[in-house]
C-alpha cells in the first residue's frame, strides 16, 4: 500500500481531526449535523483541490470498485429523473452520497487513522441515549425518534454502538474499553427506547464478525459485551416504563392476528401487504419501475378490486414499501435494484478483503467497522427503507468512504512499520 505523500499543517490537521467527532456526535441529536459535516468535508477537499486530486489519483486503484458503484447508483437515478421529469428530491440523496467521496482525500491529506471515528461513535451513541431518555420520560413520547422517525433513529443508534464496538481490535482504543462499553450499552439503550426492532437483526452477524477478530482482543471480551447487551435487553423488558415489553407484546399480537386472518391493520400486516403489493408492481413494471405517485394509485385500484387489503394505507399512510430492495425494484426496476445492490455489495467485498488480510488489530478495526456499517444497513433495510431518509443515506456513504480511507491509512502505516531500516 502506497502511503499518501500529501500532508497538511499541524493546525489544519488537528481541526480536521475534530470533524469525525462532530459528525457522529451531532448525527442523531441535531437536524443539521450530518449535512453540515458533509459540506465541511467537501469544502476542505475543494479548498485543497490540487492535493485532493493527487490523493484521489494515487488511491484510485483501491477506490475504483466502490466509487463506480456509487456513481452508477447516482447516474441511473439521474437518468430516471430526466426520463420521468420527477422532482429534484429523487436525485438529491444519490448525488450527495457520491460527493461524500470528498471525505477520502481530506482524511488522507490529514493522515488520520480511525480513532476520531471511534470517539465520535462513542459520543454519538451516548448523546442519542440521553436524547432518547429525555423524549421517553421527560417529554412523554411513546417512542424516541430524535430528528428522524423512530425506526431510523433506533437503527442508527444501534449502528453507532456497533461502530464503537468495532474499535476494540485496535489496542489504542482498547485502553479505553470502559468508554467503548458505555457507548455500546448507550446505543443499544437508545434503540430499545425507539421501539425499533429491525436493526437488531444485525447483531448476530455483527458478533460473528467480531468473533473472527478475537485474536486481536483479550479473551472473553466479545462474550462479555454480548452478555452485557443481553442483560440490558432483559432489564429493559422487565421494566414496564421502558416500553420494550409493550412493543414485544404488540409484535406477538400482530403476528397472531395475521395468522388468524384478522383484517385489522397492524405493523406486521401492513408490511406484509406492502410487500405483496411490491411483488405485484414489480411483475408489471420489471425494467423501468414506476414512480411513487403512480404505484400508490395502482395500489388503490387493486384495493377497490379486492386484490389488496386496505391495510396498506392504514393511517398514517406508509410513505414507502418498508423494504430497501423492494423499494428500489418497484421504483427503479431491475437496473435500479442492481445499482442498489452494488452500493451494498461493493463495500461489503472491499472491507471483507481488507479484514481477511489484516495483519494487526489497527488494520482490522476500520475494516470491521466498514463491514458493520454495511451489514447494519442491509439488515435494517429488510423492514425499513433506510435510504428514504437523506440523513441515513449520507451517513451510510460518508462512513463507507471514511473507513475506506482509514483502512488505506492503516495499511500504509503498517507497511512503513514493517519496512526494513536501510539507513544503518
Amino acid at each position: 500500500m502506497r502511503a499518501c505523500r500529501v500532508s497538511l499543517q499541524p493546525g489544519i490537521r488537528a481541526s480536521i481531526a475534530t470533524l469525525p467527532v462532530f459528525f457522529l456526535l451531532s448525527s442523531l441529536v441535531t437536524g443539521f449535523g450530518i449535512g453540515l459535516a458533509g459540506f465541511l468535508f467537501l469544502g476542505i477537499a475543494f479548498w485543497h483541490w490540487h492535493a485532493s486530486r493527487e490523493v484521489l489519483v494515487r488511491d484510485w486503484p483501491d477506490l475504483r470498485p466502490v466509487v463506480l458503484a456509487f456513481a452508477a447508483y447516482a447516474g441511473y437515478v439521474l437518468f430516471l429523473h430526466l426520463a420521468r421529469a420527477t422532482g429534484w428530491h429523487t436525485v438529491d440523496a444519490p448525488l450527495r452520497m457520491l460527493l461524500a467521496l470528498a471525505v477520502v482525500p481530506v482524511l488522507r491529506m490529514a493522515a488520520l487513522d480511525a480513532r476520531p471515528w471511534w470517539h465520535g461513535a462513542c459520543a454519538g451513541a451516548l448523546a442519542a441515549a440521553g436524547l432518547a431518555a429525555w423524549e421517553r420520560w421527560g417529554a412523554g413520547f411513546e417512542r424516541a425518534g430524535g430528528f428522524l422517525n423512530p425506526i431510523v433513529f433506533g437503527n442508527l443508534a444501534l449502528l453507532l454502538a456497533l461502530v464503537a464496538l468495532a474499535g476494540l481490535p485496535d489496542r489504542r482504543v482498547r485502553r479505553h474499553w470502559w468508554w467503548v462499553a458505555a457507548a455500546v450499552l448507550a446505543g443499544a439503550f437508545a434503540s430499545l427506547l425507539s421501539g425499533s426492532r429491525g436493526g437488531w437483526l444485525a447483531l448476530p452477524p455483527a458478533f460473528l464478525l467480531l468473533w473472527t477478530q478475537r485474536r486481536h482482543m483479550p479473551r472473553g471480551l466479545p462474550g462479555g459485551l454480548a452478555l452485557a447487551i443481553a442483560a440490558l435487553v432483559v432489564l429493559a423488558y422487565a421494566v414496564p416504563a421502558s416500553g420494550v415489553r409493550a412493543r414485544v407484546e404488540v409484535g406477538l399480537s400482530d403476528l397472531a392476528l395475521y395468522l388468524d386472518g384478522n383484517p385489522l391493520p397492524t405493523s406486521l400486516s401492513i408490511r406484509l401487504e406492502l410487500w405483496k403489493a411490491a411483488g405485484m408492481l414489480a411483475s408489471e413494471h420489471p425494467l423501468a419501475g414506476i414512480d411513487t405517485a403512480a404505484y400508490k394509485a395502482q395500489m388503490r385500484a387493486w384495493i377497490a378490486e379486492g386484490r389488496l387489503s386496505p391495510a396498506v394505507f392504514a393511517p398514517p399512510e406508509p410513505p414507502h414499501l418498508h423494504n430497501d430492495a423492494l423499494q428500489a425494484l418497484v421504483t427503479r426496476g431491475l437496473p435500479g435494484l442492481a445499482c442498489w445492490l452494488a452500493i451494498m455489495l461493493a463495500p461489503l467485498c472491499w472491507f471483507g478483503r481488507r479484514l481477511r488480510h489484516a495483519a494487526t488489530g489497527e488494520e482490522a478495526a476500520p475494516a470491521l467497522a466498514g463491514l458493520l456499517v454495511v451489514v447494519t444497513y442491509v439488515m435494517a433495510g429488510l423492514s425499513e427503507v433506510m435510504f428514504w431518509s437523506m440523513k441515513a443515506s449520507l451517513l451510510y456513504a460518508t462512513l463507507v468512504f471514511a473507513f475506506m480511507a482509514c483502512c488505506m491509512e492503516a495499511a500504509g502505516s503498517a507497511g512503513a512499520d514493517r519496512a526494513p531500516d536501510r539507513t544503518s
